[in-house]
């Protein structure tokens, strides 16, 4: 088969295709998928330059595609379906390849063409990591907790996994502030449905007079990362909620407080107020006993975007012998969306 190695940590030019890579052969617990489209991340693009904690020559965390085999039966051959995580890319090879082979923990079975289901393999690639990392944190594990008439803030939202945000957060009838880095993504944004739009620096939000009073929000999406989740705690309201679940600024530590030595690092006692809850999701947990994936609706989400209630299409499609440029096009943060690669017959 076909497969993408990371050749050594380096820029996009380490990615090298070899095409005689053998072909995983699955183990009980476990199938095979023959991979139509993958997602791009950003933790691909950390883990070809090695500055992840785990990673493998070929990388990856989530597919959509086929059933080619599965010893215990629980997937039929040929069932369309998603995986995401469970060590893809990460403890195992993933999803740049055009076979994997993943945990059956970690497989879900999309809604079938006989449900009205219209999507093509890229459009269905859109959509499995973005929406289930998002509705976990909104809804799935008490995170935030987002509920009708709150206000929310989402920090990042221009991201594909921002935008996942913005249509389960608008549907479920949050009030949605947003953050972008451009006034061209305001009328992106608002299309979605969000009630206002911040164009901002990192790091300039409560400069720009948010976080006062009455102005605080009842929960943040923080999307950016350890850069700006110090300043996120101070614009929500006592009992507010925070939860920290990407990382688009980089993943340098949180800094420590303005004035003393930053490399302390994070200091609650100075940096947090009273009565606010932080949280964190990754992920990498998605599998697991606690996380179990089949909690996540991904065939109701697959069904909403496919009935136009949610707008996931991504923001550009790539060959599987273009997934330099792809990398190159990440790395330069000119995604604009979710950016997906299909695997051609």
């Amino acid at each position: 088969m076909r497969a993408i190695l990371i050749s050594r940590p380096g820029p996009p030019s380490v990615l090298t295709i070899d095409p005689n890579y053998p072909k995983p052969v699955p183990m009980p617990g476990e199938a095979l998928i023959r991979i139509r489209a993958f997602g791009l991340n950003h933790a691909e693009m950390h883990m070809r330059r090695g500055e992840w904690a785990e990673s493998v020559p070929i990388s990856g965390i989530e597919c959509v595609g086929t059933i080619e085999s599965c010893p215990g039966g629980q997937f039929a051959p040929g069932a369309v379906v998603a995986s995401l995580m469970g060590g893809l890319g990460r403890t195992r090879p993933g999803s740049y390849a055009e076979f994997t082979v993943a945990k059956v923990g970690n497989i879900v079975a999309l809604a079938e063409r006989e449900e009205g289901v219209r999507l093509s393999w890229a459009e269905l690639a859109a959509i499995p990591e973005s929406y289930a990392v998002a509705w976990t944190v909104l809804f799935g594990l008490g995170n935030l907790e987002v509920e009708k008439g709150q206000r929310l803030l989402i920090r990042g939202a221009t991201s594909s996994l921002g935008r996942a945000a913005v249509n389960l957060a608008v549907e479920k009838g949050a009030v949605v502030t947003a953050t972008a880095r451009s006034a061209e993504s305001i009328p992106l944004l608002e299309g979605l449905g969000v009630h206002e739009v911040i164009v901002h620096a990192p790091g300039r939000l409560n400069s720009d007079g948010l976080g006062k009073d009455k102005d605080k929000f009842d929960r943040v999406l923080e999307l950016v990362g350890n850069s700006t989740v110090v300043e996120s705690l101070m614009l929500v309201k006592r009992g507010g909620r925070v939860c920290l679940a990407g990382w688009l600024g980089g993943l340098d530590p949180i800094p420590g407080p303005e004035g003393e030595d930053m490399a302390k690092g994070f200091n609650p006692l100075l940096q947090m107020a009273s009565g606010v809850h932080l949280s964190f999701f990754g992920s990498f947990v998605f599998g697991e006993e606690e996380f179990p994936l089949a909690d996540v609706p991904l065939r109701d989400t697959v069904k909403s975007v496919a009935e136009g209630k949610f707008a996931a299409k991504p923001s550009r499609v790539f060959r599987f012998d273009e997934i330099q440029e792809a990398h190159a096009v990440m790395e330069a943060g000119l995604a604009n969306g979710k950016m997906v690669v299909v695997i051609e017959d």
